[in-house]
């Protein structure tokens, strides 16, 4: 049997990795502001998540969701404080799409209605609902394609005013900061107005915090830059830091009933010591603060570079938008500079690294990409 070549594949084999860095079978070393899309929020192996993970497998990895796990409740309470959201109620599952699909289906639960207002450019993950509010027909199957899901321009207030007086929704899912679309940020006025809406039609506002959430943005959820809050969050990636774990969490004002929701992996043991293990090491070492800090120097040096058509993001989560014929740079940092970044089309490089980075490791990022740019003749294109 052989893999189903469905992935675009670097011709590298990590081994080892810790911290900010990941190194290959022939030990080269690679400075790593990806995380595997968003994912290592508090460093590759970092000792107090390896510690937490190797002793709850001696005590138990997994049972169902038949039995009381009193880690789940203990991950309920500490998100509840680090996110702000104490009230909320926490269902846990196993991936972002898995979040989403979750959020979708308990929206449509809540207000007995159908449509879902998605944007342009929109993620929100491959599962049969979730990809049928994703922004890419490529990877809609036939069988998910559906008339309930509207898509309208992303930051349009208008257009969302005109979709709620012509159908009956039942959700707006958004993304604080889309990650895939390209690092667009969702206006605070934008957010405001879904709020508004949703409450004067008894909708439900989803904040898919997928890859925006988890202290990236500099808060915990980057919709929270607009002061209002959603009726549902989505997470995962950062969640637990590579231990596949996810979850949705709800307004009170939204009631659970047995059996609306379930999931036979969501919640176990590990992937509960794992998630508690990343808020612990996050509210510990302040990384939000350090998160917003490093990402406000990133973006503010950034923007002194040339050949740039515009940088974007909040936080740890940034976009640096290139002109066309600059398209080998994010190769040429890896092949050359030893350096992990990732791409949104048409040419935008994303920086997504662990909340912990240092300015050192910026510093390295910022000569690599600076001599990138300065040995090309494009005229500076920088807004």
């Amino acid at each position: 049997m052989k893999l189903f070549d469905v992935y675009p594949i670097n011709d590298i084999c990590i081994t080892k990795a810790a911290g900010a860095y990941v190194w290959d079978d022939k030990d080269e070393k690679y400075l790593d502001l990806y995380g595997g899309h968003a994912v290592i929020s508090i460093g590759h192996t970092h000792p107090h998540y390896v510690q937490r993970i190797q002793e709850q497998l001696n005590k138990v990895a997994f049972y169902s969701n038949s039995i009381k796990i009193p880690l789940q409740d203990e991950l309920a309470q500490k998100l509840g404080k680090v996110s702000g959201k104490e009230d909320y109620q926490l269902f846990l599952c196993n991936s972002g799409a898995e979040a989403n699909e979750n959020a979708l289906k308990l929206a449509s639960f809540y207000n007995g209605s159908k449509k879902i207002i998605a944007f342009k450019k929109a993620f929100h993950g491959r599962t049969s609902l979730a990809v049928a509010a994703t922004d890419n027909p490529n990877i809609v199957a036939p069988v998910n394609e559906t008339d309930n899901v509207i898509f309208l321009p992303f930051n349009d207030e208008e257009a969302l005013e005109s979709a709620f007086k012509a159908n009956e929704i039942s959700s707006v899912i958004v993304e604080g900061i889309q990650g895939v679309g390209g690092i667009n940020i969702a206006s605070v006025s934008f957010l405001k107005k879904i709020r508004s809406l949703c409450e004067e039609y008894n909708a439900v506002f989803i904040a898919d915090s997928v890859q925006c959430g988890y202290g990236r943005s500099g808060k915990f959820y980057s919709h929270d830059y607009a002061g209002v809050d959603a009726d549902i969050y989505s997470m995962a990636k950062g969640m637990g830091n590579g231990f596949p774990v996810g979850a949705i969490s709800i307004s009170p004002k939204i009631k659970p009933r047995h059996f609306m929701l379930g999931t036979t992996f969501g919640g176990n043991h590990l992937a509960c010591a794992a998630a508690l293990a990343v808020l612990e090491v996050i509210e510990k070492d302040d990384l939000m603060i350090n998160a917003k800090n490093i990402g406000n120097y990133l973006i503010g040096e950034l923007k002194k570079l040339p050949n740039i058509i515009e940088v974007r993001g909040r936080g740890l989560m940034i976009g640096i938008e290139l002109p066309g014929e600059l398209n080998m740079v994010k190769k040429n940092l890896l092949m050359k500079h030893k350096i992990f970044t990732g791409e949104a089309k048409p040419n935008v490089i994303r920086l997504l690294p662990a909340l912990n980075i240092t300015k050192t490791e910026a510093d390295i990022f910022l000569q690599a990409i600076k001599t990138e740019l300065s040995t090309v003749n494009t005229p500076s294109l920088h807004k």
